[in-house]
């Protein structure tokens, strides 16, 4: 109760001429607070005289005066100019010069009944002179109303020549600048053989490896996008949508073939009707479930030249990875170098730790495998095998590239992928989780893949490589 009459209690201003009345003091005490004078008095006076609290005074004399600035109103959203109704004198004629069968670069969709534009391509006819928008209802074409087909609308305004007059209302929205998004593609599209496209003339064909800007993902199953050599944009499927379309499977199991897909109103790209297979992620079978992992896009910067820290050799078994190795470590030994395997194994007797091998008890090398600290592993023989990450960074530390050759086999020592036969039962990681765990800022890596040659040649390598003793299995 004594608290509530406490904050009950109004506090007011004993007075609020504070400045006039220390101006008075200064006065009566003006002959005893010379700037030579010691004592009360003087001390007194310098504090009346101090800045700081004279602004104090100020502003307990203002406060007591309610002579203060009222609170500024709180701000709310403005309210959008294209959810507003649209007066009838805001309607536009647009005037747009074209040939015969010339892409305007625009796709339309129905909204509410009208025709309105849903995307502008960057870089087409419209995105350059910058007269329409996104979002603007087309009304008429020439004097004549366009109905709510966006079919038609494109027929017509595709075979349009000469002066094309647009009724448009507008609707002020302001357009994206163009993101500096690129990526490399892993698959091949044609937009004439794709029957989910809203509009064919708008897409835009590209192959497995070529480099796109993307400038433009507002629709979730189309971005806008174009070669990085040049060129105007067009529309391609989505990462979304891609990995719709790929992992599309019928109600009977069977995966779904390549002709297009009758999907009535699919023009936004849905797929319907298919059957998902639910798993849990494993992290033993993590090499498995990369097996099955869809490449479509890869996201890419443009880079300055840079000295790369890892060179990674992949190919097939006994195909020279392991001499190619060796061959540019001896041509360099400065700028190259390499790892050394870890074994679980015991070393012989005319063995040395750190010359050849790095042996290491099972149960240790087991831990570390769980922890994450190897970058490959494998068992032979009922010994573990496998490439501590940290001697990769010991290498680069050193200054020098570190030459890696991974296997994609199973059942081989790492390191001895090109002499040793393959254990029974043996378990390793494949050259894919090796990679996707260098493929870092870190130890930006420079994979080269090794083609196997043809049959004849493979047989005279291994019989080449048996007769020097390097090789143990003959090729069949």
């Amino acid at each position: 109760q004594a608290h509530e009459r406490l904050e009950e209690r109004k506090l007011e201003a004993v007075r609020g001429d504070n400045l006039a009345l220390v101006q008075e003091i200064l006065r009566d005490i003006g002959r005893l607070a010379r700037p030579e004078a010691q004592g009360a008095a003087a001390e007194l006076a310098r504090i009346l005289r101090e800045p700081h609290f004279q602004s104090l005074l100020e502003t307990h004399d203002s406060v007591a005066a309610k002579s203060y600035d009222p609170p500024p109103s709180s701000p709310g959203p403005e309210p959008s100019l294209g959810s507003q109704p649209v007066p009838p004198d805001a309607v536009r004629m647009v005037g747009i010069r074209k040939a015969a069968g010339e892409n305007l670069g625009v796709t339309f969709r129905v909204e509410r009944g009208e025709l309105v534009i849903a995307r502008i391509l960057h870089g087409g006819m419209v995105a350059q002179q910058g007269l329409l928008h996104v979002g603007d209802v087309i009304r008429e074409v020439n004097g004549r109303e366009v109905g709510s087909d966006p079919r038609a609308l494109q027929d017509s305004l595709r075979h349009a020549s000469g002066s094309v007059v647009l009724k448009i209302l507008p609707s002020y929205q302001e357009p994206h600048p163009p993101r500096q998004v690129f990526v490399k593609c892993h698959f091949d599209y044609d937009p004439a053989t794709d029957s989910l496209i809203p509009c064919k003339e708008a897409g835009l064909k590209f192959m497995a490896g070529d480099l796109l800007q993307i400038v433009n993902q507002d629709d979730p199953n189309w971005w806008q996008a174009c070669h990085v050599e040049g060129g105007s944009a067009g529309l391609v499927p989505s990462q979304l949508l891609e990995e719709k379309r790929k992992a599309f499977v019928r109600r009977d199991g069977e995966v779904a073939p390549s002709q297009p897909l009758a999907l009535a109103g699919a023009l936004c790209g849905s797929l319907s009707g298919k059957r998902k297979k639910r798993m849990m992620y494993l992290t033993t079978k993590n090499a498995e479930f990369d097996r099955h992992e869809l490449l479509i896009y890869e996201e890419v910067a443009r880079m300055p030249p840079f000295r790369r820290k890892t060179l990674v050799l992949i190919g097939a078994q006994g195909v020279g990875r392991r001499s190619l190795k060796n061959k540019l470590i001896m041509s360099d030994q400065a700028r190259y170098g390499t790892t050394i395997p870890y074994t679980s194994r015991k070393p012989k007797e005319s063995e040395r730790d750190g010359q050849g091998y790095r042996f290491v008890s099972r149960g240790e090398m087991e831990a570390d495998i769980k922890a994450g600290r190897y970058l490959e592993h494998g068992e032979y023989e009922g010994n573990l095998y496998g490439t501590r990450i940290d001697s990769i960074r010991a290498v680069v530390d050193a200054g020098k590239m570190c030459i890696l050759d991974v296997n994609p086999q199973v059942g081989t020592r790492p390191g001895d992928s090109d002499r040793r036969s393959p254990g029974r039962g043996a378990e390793r990681c494949p050259h894919g989780q090796a990679v996707k765990v260098l493929r870092t800022a870190e130890f930006v890596p420079y994979v080269v893949f090794i083609e196997a040659p043809g049959p004849e040649r493979l047989r005279a390598m291994n019989r080449a490589a048996l007769e020097s003793g390097v090789a143990t299995k003959q090729l069949t």
